[in-house]
């Protein structure tokens, strides 16, 4: 056994991550080795405690520490708007906004005829059973921008046409961007969605 095997281990999970390839995770380990005291110790115990303790939420898919997320049991979030989003770092997106004061629904991923994903393998039953039960009058469809982003969000729409107000993000030309390095498809959804000045 080689006297560095705990570390190659560790360098390649740490590899795995996302934003990670061999050589990051090395230089990571590395620093965290030297800085043990201060970072790796602290960082293996919170781990450990994630490990044991994180949990989706039974309601929207959230991911917390309980069975129902903190937003889900909020009494000041029940104002009747549902925010659809794809997956949880999507929701912590739109909670570093600010912006949004509702509830939220995460799907899980998006409808794939590739991937053989329907919408029984994302909580689709699950959104229209909430909208109901938690008196839903908006749905706020905040998918990606991409096929199955719009697929999905057209899925949806049919599903719940005439039962709530639906809503989709508006989609277009980024503050600071540039119309020379936008792809057609995002200047024609700026070009549809234009307003009035």
């Amino acid at each position: 056994m080689s006297s560095t095997d705990d570390i190659d281990a560790l360098i390649e999970m740490m590899a795995k991550l996302p934003g990670l390839g061999p050589r990051s995770a090395r230089r990571a380990v590395l620093h965290m080795i030297r800085k043990r005291a201060l970072l790796l110790t602290p960082l293996a115990d919170v781990m450990q405690t994630v490990a044991a303790t994180a949990r989706e939420c039974l309601n929207c898919g959230n991911i917390g520490t309980t069975d129902v997320c903190d937003i889900c049991t909020s009494n000041k979030r029940q104002n009747g708007e549902l925010c659809v989003v794809e997956d949880v770092a999507d929701l912590w997106a739109m909670e570093r906004s600010g912006m949004f004061k509702g509830r939220y629904h995460v799907l899980g991923g998006t409808l794939s005829a590739l991937d053989a994903v329907g919408p029984e393998e994302l909580r689709i039953p699950r959104l229209i059973d909430r909208i109901d039960a938690e008196d839903v009058r908006e749905v706020i469809l905040a998918l990606n921008a991409t096929i199955d982003g719009q697929t999905t969000a057209h899925y949806i729409a049919d599903q719940l046409e005439g039962s709530v107000t639906l809503t989709t993000l508006a989609q277009g030309v980024p503050i600071g961007g540039e119309l020379d390095y936008l792809d057609d498809g995002t200047i024609t959804a700026a070009f549809r969605a234009r307003k009035p000045v």
